[in-house]
């Protein structure tokens, strides 16, 4: 469990995004040439690889050779043989339905079937009446109905409204895929807003669709155009993508497009999941036996310091260390293996740069230094020494025009600062943070927190406490006369 730990917390973020590609390139290819003889031959090769890793890792020297000249030769053969199917599949129209489009089988459900029939009936004008019922019952509203209980077909609609057919003047109302009745009669609408020009095919539609929840396609012989009338709306459709849609909505997706759909996804998800699994089996046998690189994040310990000196400030606390090796010890690699240790025994006081070497860094065995970043660390040192230095605020803006500061006192007036020597050596006033001039209309008090110029400054307590700034104001008077 341990080592699985440490393998996992030693892969790298490019080492995820290269498998992740990979994966999807593979599973890219499933989706682009499952069903092909293509495919099939890649998977039996695929399988080859498998067993071959299985000789390497018991041994097998021959049976391993065997199977890779097996697998050198069947990659040839594959690209021969079946470079028009591959062609074929790879000559998509732009480059978005090769890397992320899923082809869609065609399939003539009823809708496209219908959609095509009635421009088709348009086209040749020739008159249809065609109904879809929806959840109201129309057996007492649609009369003199014969029915029928064919399979929906482009030649079926059409033979239903060819002209010398007795029943072609009359409605046929299809439920799901099957046409139940042809001959129906329709009530007629009195609405006064029709057009003028509409027969009575379009005043059936239009009475059966406000009478019910039924939508009604209508093919008008004189103008070969298609209407649809729904509730109270008759309009004129001249997509086929449009009706489409229109059908698609009043009838919904049928249960048997529902399941297709879902059991398309569980394959596609479980090819995704497949592709990544194989991809990471591979990864792995590539990377266990190749040098691995990985990064840590490793502390700087300073040793042989001056105990007359402390260190007051660092660039840096941490630096990274790209290390290599083999992949068995550098899955086994532990943090504490690995150290970076500066010797401050030539330091002075002051600043100091120091440029991290190879000896500076302890590495486990079969683990290599590829790159530190940063290289370089300054540190600065100094004799720490006491100074008491006096408070002052720093005021910022201006007072209002009639007042006048007239009085500030400030506790505490100075603060103990312990730091550098060579550095309080050129201090001689600690700060307050900003206090706005602007803000103050009367009389008060405000509470702020010193300023140390440089940061690594601290009072000898150790706490940054707070000054008390109490101010006096009063209005100017005015010693203008007329």
């Amino acid at each position: 469990m341990n080592d699985l730990i440490i393998f996992l917390s030693n892969i790298r973020w490019q080492d995820v995004l290269d498998i992740a590609l990979a994966g999807y390139l593979l599973f890219r290819f499933y989706v682009l040439f499952t069903g092909t003889y293509v495919f099939r031959v890649i998977t039996g090769l695929a399988i080859l690889w498998v067993f071959q890793r299985i000789t390497v890792f018991m041994g097998l020297i021959v049976s391993s050779w065997a199977i890779q000249g097996i697998m050198a030769v069947s990659a040839i053969i594959v690209i021969v043989v079946f470079k028009n199917e591959i062609r074929s599949v790879l000559q998509a129209k732009n480059l978005k339905s090769i890397l992320w489009e899923f082809p869609v089988k065609a399939e003539n459900t009823p809708i496209e079937m219908i959609v095509e029939s009635v421009y088709d009936l348009a086209h040749t004008r020739t008159g249809a009446l065609i109904v879809f019922p929806g959840k109201e019952d129309l057996e007492e509203i649609v009369q003199s109905g014969i029915p029928w209980g064919g399979l929906v077909s482009k030649e079926m609609i059409k033979s239903i409204f060819w002209p010398d057919n007795p029943v072609h003047d009359g409605a046929a109302i299809i439920e799901g895929d099957r046409v139940k009745e042809v001959g129906g009669i329709l009530p007629l609408s009195r609405r006064d807003d029709l057009p003028s020009y509409y027969g009575t095919r379009h005043r059936a539609a239009a009475g059966l669709a406000e009478n019910t929840d039924a939508l009604v396609i209508v093919v008008s012989e004189e103008r070969g155009e298609v209407t649809i009338a729904k509730g109270s709306v008759v309009s004129r459709v001249k997509e086929k993508k449009k009706l489409a849609d229109i059908l698609q909505e009043h009838v919904g997706v049928s249960k048997k497009q529902s399941n297709h759909l879902r059991k398309r996804n569980l394959e596609l998800s479980i090819a995704g999941l497949v592709s990544i699994i194989f991809i990471a089996g591979v990864w792995f046998n590539f990377t266990s036996g190749m040098d691995t690189l990985i990064t840590l994040e490793v502390p700087v310990e300073y040793t042989n310091r001056n105990p007359k000196m402390e260190i007051f400030n660092t660039s840096v606390n941490t630096v990274s260390l790209s290390l290599y090796g083999s992949g068995a010890p550098m899955r086994s690699i532990r943090p504490e293996q690995v150290g970076v240790r500066l010797d401050l025994g030539k330091a002075i006081a002051g600043p100091n740069t120091f440029t991290i070497t190879q000896g500076d860094i302890t590495l486990p065995p079969g683990v290599s230094l590829k790159n530190v970043q940063p290289s370089i660390i300054e540190v600065v040192l100094d004799i720490p020494v006491k100074k008491v230095l006096p408070v002052q605020v720093d005021w910022t803006g201006r007072l209002s025009e009639h007042l006048i500061l007239k009085a500030v006192e400030l506790d505490p007036k100075d603060f103990e600062v312990v730091g550098g020597k060579g550095v309080l050596e050129n201090i001689s006033t600690i700060y307050t943070e900003k206090v706005s001039l602007n803000k103050i209309e009367k009389s008060g008090s405000v509470v702020v927190k010193p300023v140390f110029n440089p940061a690594f400054l601290k009072t000898s307590s150790g706490l940054d406490a707070g000054i008390k700034i109490t101010y006096e104001v009063e209005k100017r008077s005015n010693s203008t006369k007329h």
